[in-house]
């Protein structure tokens, strides 16, 4: 039996906001972890940074799972700006779901375009709970300390990148 174009997008839509949900509780229950058993990072430690270690000079490359805060956006871009961003946010997080929804015609960014949905879903609910975002992943690599991240923030990147690796 063929499924109608229809049947086929409702599907997609389902299986995406599916794997939009499996992200938002990965991503509220590490942040939730981290938040209760971790001290905040100092970045006067040493490896694991006030965190737990994972691998120290794996080919150079060190990771540990420690506590950071972010009250702004990328990088802590407009942290004095908390509540406007938190309404842009919103506005942008509602219009990728209305687009989703009801506009979107290439099948192929349902997927990514759930993935960045719930990256910003995560950030915006950490500020309703704690205030700010809660990060924890911390790799330095080959003696660069990468910006600390979370799983919210992985899922934003790696829907952006699906999106322009098969913007095609």
């Amino acid at each position: 039996m063929e499924l109608t174009c229809e049947a086929r997008d409702r599907r997609r839509l389902w299986a995406a906001g599916a794997i939009a949900l499996v992200v938002l509780v990965i991503d509220f229950l590490t942040k939730a972890w981290v938040h209760q058993h971790l001290p905040l990072m100092h970045t006067h430690e040493a490896f694991p940074y006030g965190g737990l270690p994972v691998f120290k000079n794996l080919f150079g490359v060190e990771f540990s799972i420690s506590h950071l805060t972010n009250r702004g956006a990328a990088w802590g871009t407009l942290g004095d700006y908390q509540v406007p961003l938190v309404a842009v946010r919103i506005v942008l997080i509602l219009g990728m779901i209305a687009y989703l929804a009801f506009f979107n015609k290439r099948a192929s960014w349902t997927f990514p375009l759930a993935l960045i949905t719930a990256g910003a879903i995560g950030n915006v609910v950490d500020y309703f709970l704690y205030g700010h975002v809660v990060d924890m992943f911390h790799f330095i690599l080959w003696g660069y300390d990468f910006p600390v991240f979370n799983v919210a923030d992985a899922a934003v990147s790696l829907g952006i990148f699906w999106i322009i690796l098969f913007a095609a």
